[in-house]
């Protein structure tokens, strides 16, 4: 029997799409009536320092304890939840399989061959698949997308979200959230090419995720450690400020003089100079030698004049995300607030989406 990792692409109650960073945690409700979506809760609350550290959580009480203040706080009743791995905590590999074997004799072939493919003890993980379609090659197979993670992370999950109330019903993939996210985004950007490229760059807490889609489907993924804590220590080491203090004074302004000149700056800089970095990485590992246009995602982007940036200096058309441009607010939202998060917002809309599973 596959562990909890089964929920990846089965469907599931309308969830919470939950995103758990470093810096924050962040909640998204949605609705939909026909082809419109409709924003039903939101919240975002700081992290306290140290609960989560490079993506693990450390301290599951906090968490919970932020989560269920979250929760109350989005005034929503639905306690179902998805949340996604980084790609760093999960294994991915396509395998091929014979044509129109139902989904149990697929599961059964692959526990028996597992330990073929998944590079860690069979006891230590979660497993899923879906079925990708016909192989490109061979009509008579079909390709097959298996995805491992160590149970450990699932069974934090679990614990974490129970302690707070709610049901864990969706473990997701963040470069496969992100990618559904980029749905909502089609009538933002210019027509692109079926054998062009588009890139999301998305720059969170601590890490950088480029995500290359063709037709809307990811073809290349890639994360490096880079992200807006960087900034926040930089504050506070130039400062002489404390975590939160540094955290707030980034978002809210109040900081000295020099402050856009001796430390802002360079963090742009550094960000423009990891977004290059992420497409050459892209360009040596494929034929492709060009990107159309890129959508930049993630709360580090809502530094005033770092898309411009971006942009600029890589010399590619950029538009900064906003997945609710087109969608109703329902009255208790923040829309304000709601609007200069959107960045940032990316991920959970993508998990939040994990309850229409036609979308």
């Amino acid at each position: 029997m596959f562990g909890p990792l089964e929920t990846l692409f089965t469907s599931q109650p309308r969830v919470l799409g939950i995103d758990i960073s470093n810096a924050a945690i962040k909640l998204i409700e949605l609705s939909k009536s026909g082809q419109s979506y409709r924003v039903d809760g939101y919240g975002v609350v700081p992290m306290v320092e140290g609960a989560v550290v490079d993506k693990h959580i450390k301290n599951s009480s906090e968490v919970s304890e932020m989560l269920a203040r979250l929760v109350k706080y989005a005034r929503t009743s639905n306690t179902h939840v998805a949340v996604a791995l980084p790609d760093s905590f999960v294994f991915t590999k396509i395998i091929q399989m014979e044509a129109g074997l139902e989904d149990e004799d697929i599961e059964s072939q692959i526990m028996i061959d597992a330990d073929k493919y998944i590079p860690y003890p069979l006891h230590e993980v979660s497993l899923d698949f879906s079925i990708i379609g016909p192989n490109a090659t061979d009509d008579k197979l079909v390709d097959v997308l298996l995805i491992a993670s160590r149970a450990e992370y699932i069974h934090t999950l679990t614990e974490v979200m129970e302690d707070a109330g709610l049901t864990l019903n969706v473990v997701d993939v963040q470069s496969y959230a992100l990618e559904r996210a980029c749905k909502l985004l089609e009538k933002q950007l210019p027509k692109i090419g079926d054998d062009e490229c588009l890139a999301l760059i998305d720059i969170g807490a601590t890490t950088t995720t480029l995500n290359i889609l063709q037709n809307m489907k990811t073809v290349f993924s890639r994360e490096e450690k880079f992200g807006g804590e960087q900034l926040t220590k930089e504050i506070q080491e130039k400062y002489c400020q404390s975590h939160s203090e540094a955290g707030l004074a980034k978002k809210k302004g109040g900081l000295p003089d020099d402050y856009e000149t001796e430390v802002l700056q360079p963090f742009k800089e550094k960000a423009v100079l990891q977004a290059r970095r992420s497409l050459q990485f892209f360009f040596s590992a494929s034929p492709q030698s060009k990107v159309t246009h890129i959508v930049l995602s993630g709360g580090t982007m809502s530094i005033p004049g770092l898309p411009e940036m971006i942009s600029e200096q890589l010399g590619i058309e950029a538009t900064l995300a906003n997945p609710f441009a087109d969608m109703q607010i329902a009255r208790r939202v923040n829309r304000d607030a709601l609007f200069i998060d959107a960045p940032a917002m990316m991920a959970c809309c993508g998990l939040a989406m994990r309850s229409f599973p036609h979308d």
